[in-house]
Order: structure tokens, then sequence, then C-alpha cells
């Protein structure tokens, strides 16, 4: 039982043996005690003061006599007040330390097979251009996403829904039939993403410069400037062959449909090279080249019972002004899907696949709008997670030198982003001295762990709902609130337990039994760990991968403080010894299962 429900019972115990009233647990409020008091944990005694008819520091003072008396967690107590400080006991602190050395998934709920199943979409790329910095972001927090939900005890599926149909990846296709003279990821040297990415910059290339020659012609036979451009962009040959190419997929033209499976199976390729070293991956990708004529069946379905209408002009719309909103079209006039068609025929297959019980999608907040509508729509359509979905809604990110547009070229390559990062990584270790006496295999591999743990933490640790600037060079820094900083701590602590076995110490030994007094600094850090759980939990409830970095941040400062102040290795008292072993290798333990939930490596040295 932990420290914090032992006294809480205890509390309850006290207001019914001292005032003759049962009070509810939800009325204990413990708060960890404030640094300029003495303490560990605080009671708020205001609740119980129409039971006990006296004054806040008279109620505390009989509450804290019981507690010292009745519950072996407290040592001592004093009164601010209608604040109960409490100084938990020493042994109480050795007894949580030796239950969390005794479980190395200490924090963590195992999923059973009667656990609730949570699917996760993110990443959903288009077929027509690599990764970029968005889809880092996307990716790493759906990634840590369902870590945090399968910490909590959740069966977790991780999924994927790639757009790989539409004019913009016939756009890429047209390119590469006028200007590609049959170029190939092998006789190019390029990353199939990356190929194909390269195509849809030479179609918006080419289509810009046929607008502008087409709207200087209108302009000059009379029209004015907006008019003669949106003349000039619908009646640009390109994309008017771009859309007969769309039109032509659409009815399973076998050369058109060939080209496609060939391109998209270059950029898939280059997809799962990115995933690989993003350290990501799914249980089930979906594409809509599948799904959306799904969709168009299952709205078909709904209007059959009344749940849309279907206009003059053929179109199919839902009627939402009931919940506030407008109406949403959801069949376009000539039969064809718009994007929430195909998310309805998305989960349509998915729910025959799998029996969700809670379905996240992570997607960036310009869709707010968007899965407000969707989940509507599920829950009229009898999806019995359709009215609880999640929209897990995040917030862009940049770059100091602006914004990324994808057509134009500009965007941040996530291949070269990562590849950067390592390199970066490795530079500023070489320049800290942190690289000697090690093989190149050695120095690429800890490069790699750090320049992506750089990477991942610092995008992370930001809440997801705001807008973020990322900085490369900030990241990668050995001190402050990065990545780098917890791992360096880590490996810090592994050459500690290495150093101790070398000198012949027990590093297996356990607290359990232990009579040993504690500084304020070693009950720190039992305290600060044993609130991982609690962290974890919250995390899960709040999706907030943010929560779990920052505390991972927090441990790391505090035993850093500690271990300023005391040495381990050095210590004379036996005992001690042990106790501030036990204490860094269970500081290891948390920070390496807490940055996994970021998707964060930790290197045995730096």
């Amino acid at each position: 039982m932990s420290i914090e429900k032992q006294i809480c019972e205890s509390a309850i115990e006290a207001v019914k043996a001292l005032y003759g009233v049962d009070v509810p647990e939800k009325m204990v409020q413990l708060q960890k005690t404030k640094k300029e008091f003495e303490g560990n944990l605080t009671l708020v005694v205001f609740p119980f003061l129409k039971m006990s008819k006296k004054k806040p520091e008279d109620t505390a003072a009989e509450i804290g006599a019981f507690l010292t008396g009745k519950c072996p967690a407290v040592a001592s107590f004093n009164v601010v007040k209608g604040f109960l400080n409490l100084c938990v006991a020493d042994a109480a602190w050795l007894d949580m330390l030796a239950g969390i050395d005794a479980d190395d998934a200490y924090g963590h709920r195992k999923a059973g097979a009667d656990s609730p199943l949570v699917m996760i979409e993110y990443s959903s790329p288009n077929t027509n251009k690599p990764l970029h910095l968005g889809h880092v972001r996307n990716n790493l927090l759906g990634w840590s996403l369902a870590q945090i939900m399968e910490a909590n005890g959740n069966n977790v599926v991780k999924t994927n829904i790639v757009n790989d149909r539409g004019i913009h990846i016939c756009k890429s296709m047209l390119a590469w039939l006028k200007y590609g003279n049959g170029e190939t990821p092998e006789t190019s040297g390029k990353k199939g993403d990356h190929l194909i990415g390269d195509y849809y910059v030479a179609f918006d290339k080419h289509y810009r410069e046929e607008v502008a020659a087409l709207k200087d012609k209108y302009i000059s036979e009379g029209m004015d400037d907006e008019a003669a451009e949106k003349k000039a962009k619908d009646e640009a040959p390109l994309i008017k062959e771009a859309h007969d190419m769309l039109v032509k997929w659409e009815q399973g033209d076998a050369e058109v449909r060939a080209l496609w499976k060939r391109m998209n199976d270059w950029v898939y390729a280059g997809f799962d090279e990115t995933y690989k070293a993003m350290g990501v991956g799914f249980d089930k990708i979906y594409y809509e080249s599948e799904t959306y004529l799904k969709g168009k069946a299952k709205v078909e379905e709904g209007l059959a019972k009344g749940l849309f209408e279907r206009h003059d002009d053929n179109s199919v719309w839902a009627d939402l002004t009931d919940e506030g909103l407008d109406k949403k079209l959801l069949l376009r006039s000539d039969g064809t899907s718009v994007y929430m068609t195909q998310d309805i025929g998305t989960a349509e297959m998915r729910f025959k696949d799998f029996p969700i019980d809670k379905m996240i999608y992570v997607v960036g907040n310009e869709q707010n709008y968007h899965f407000q509508v969707l989940s509507i729509l599920l829950d009229r359509l009898g999806f019995k997670w359709g009215r609880e979905l999640v929209h897990f809604s995040y917030g862009m990110v940049e770059l100091p030198n602006g914004k990324m547009k994808s057509r134009e070229g500009t965007v941040v390559d996530a291949d070269d982003l990562m590849s950067l990062m390592v390199d970066d990584a490795r530079r500023t270790s070489e320049e800290a001295g942190k690289f000697d006496d090690m093989t190149d295999s050695e120095r690429a591999e800890i490069a790699r762990i750090v320049g992506m743990g750089a990477l991942k933490y610092f995008i992370l640790k930001v809440d997801a709902r705001k807008n973020m600037l990322f900085n490369p060079e900030e990241s990668i820094d050995f001190n402050g609130n990065t990545g780098p900083f917890i791992q360096y701590t880590y490996a810090r602590i592994r050459s500690i337990m290495r150093k101790a076995v070398a000198a012949g110490i027990d590093t297996a030994g356990t607290v359990a039994g232990m009579q040993v007094s504690l500084n304020e600094k070693e009950t720190a850090l039992i305290q600060k760990m044993s609130d991982y759980g609690t962290v974890v939990a919250q995390a899960g409830k709040d999706y907030s991968p943010s929560g779990i970095a920052n505390y991972c941040y927090e441990l790391t400062k505090e035993f850093n403080q500690f271990y300023h102040d005391y040495s381990i290795l050095r210590e004379e008292d036996e005992n001690k010894k042990l106790l501030r072993l036990v204490i860094a290798r269970n500081v290891a333990k948390v920070i390496r299962n807490g940055m996994s939930l970021l998707g964060i490596e930790v290197p045995e040295r730096m």
C-alpha cells in the first residue's frame, strides 16, 4: 500500500474516532508539503471543520496527534493554519523504496485479455511526398501516446491511414511521366518518397508557369486580374491532364493503375526507412483507396435509414443544425466522396477488424471541426465509440526560419532533420570529450541514440496542444531540460553501478528490513520515484506525453542535486552505501521506463 493510501485511510479513521463522522475518501486532500515548511505530505483540514466544530489549527493538531499514534507511516507533524504537515517515517520510505526496487515494470500496469482495446491513428501521410517536420511531431506523439495507454493497462492497436489517392497523387504521376525519363529510385540513388516528392514540386513549378502565361494572355484580352487568374488556374493544360488521369484512376484504367501502384511502392519503401529511423511502427495500415468506397456505401445506408438527406442536385448531406453545427456534405452531386466519407469508411473497416472500445485520432488542430462532425456522424451510424472518440489535437511545429510549404519544395524533410540531429549529437559529444576510449561503432550508436533522443524529447516535452518552435541547436545540450541531459544522467548512474561491481560491492542488495536514517535529499528522491505511477496514470487520462517528459526531467534534476552533495561509492557507512546504490539504480530504472514511454532510448555509457 502506498504511503498516501496509508495516511488517507488513517485520516478517515481519525475523523471517525475524534468526531464520530464517516467521511468519503474523496474528502481527504493530500498534497506535497511546500518547500518552505517542514514535512513531506500535507493534509488539508478545512473540509473537517464542520465535524470538529473547532478552529483549523486545533482540528489539525488533533488529527496530527491521532496519526502519529496510529499510523506507522507518520513520524511527526506540524500545523500551519488549516494545513497539517506530516513528516513520513524513514521506515515507510524504505518500504516504499523496497517495493519500487522489487518491480522492474514499476508504475506500469499490464493489460489482460479483458482490458479495453484502444486504437490510435497517427502519421497519415500522402504518397506524393516524403514525411516532413509536421509528420515527425505527429508520429512521435502517436507512438508515445500508444506506449502511455499501454502502460495504463490497455490493449493498444497502432494504426495508420495512408492517403494514396486523389488529385495530388496524380500530379506527381503526371510530372514523372512528362519529365522523369524513366527515372527510378535505383537509377537516381534517391529514396522513393524523395523521388516522388521531387516530381510533385516539379508539377507545381510547371503549372505555375502555365498559369502565369495564360493569365497574361487573358489580361491582354481585356479580362481583370482576379478573373484572369481564376480562369488560368482552371484552364492550364497540366491541371486538366491531372484531372483526366484522376478520372481514369477512378474508372480502373489498367495503365494508370499500374503506374500508380509502381510509384506508390517506391514511396512505401521510403516511408519504411523513415519510420524505422524514427523508431515508430504500426500494427495495421489502411489505405484510402480501399476505404473510400466503403464510406460511400455506409453513407448510402445512412441515407436509406433517414439519417442523411439527398438534395436536388443528387448530393448527400448530414444536417447537424440540431447539434449547433451546420450541414455537412458527404457525397458530391457526381457521387464522389469527400474526406469525411473516407473517414466513415475507414471506421467501418476498423470496427470490423477490431473490437474497439476507444478510438484516438492524432491529427493537427486545423482539423478540430472535422472530428467534431465525425464523432456525431459515427455515433448516428451506430459505432459504440463514436460519440466518445478522441481527437488528439496538436499544434503546428515550425523552425526558426519560418513555415514549410510542400509544393514549393521548402518543406523540412524528416530524413534530413534526423540525419542532422545525429550528426550534431556526434559533433557535440566529440567536443565535450564524451567519445574518448570508444570504438567507431560505439560512437555511431551513441550519436544515433543521443541525436534522436534530443529530437524526440524537445518535441514531446511541449504541451501537444500548443504550436511550437523546434530549434535543433537548443535540443542537443547536456544541461537543462533536454533529452541528452536525462540520457547522460542515466549513463552516469550505470557507470556508478559498473564501478561498484568492479570494486566488489554487492549492487543487488535490498533495503528491505534495513534500519537507517535518511537525509532530506534521499527522502526527496524516494518520494519523487513514488510519484511515477501517478504521473503515468495522469498522462493516460490527459493524453499527455509532456507530463512524462517533464517528470523525467524533474527526477533527473533531483538525482543530480543529490549526487552533487553526497558520495555513493565513497560513503563509509555500508548501510548508507547500499541505500544510495539502491536509490541510484531505481532512479535509472524509472528514467529508463519513463523515457521508453516517449520512444527514447537511454545509453549505457556516453
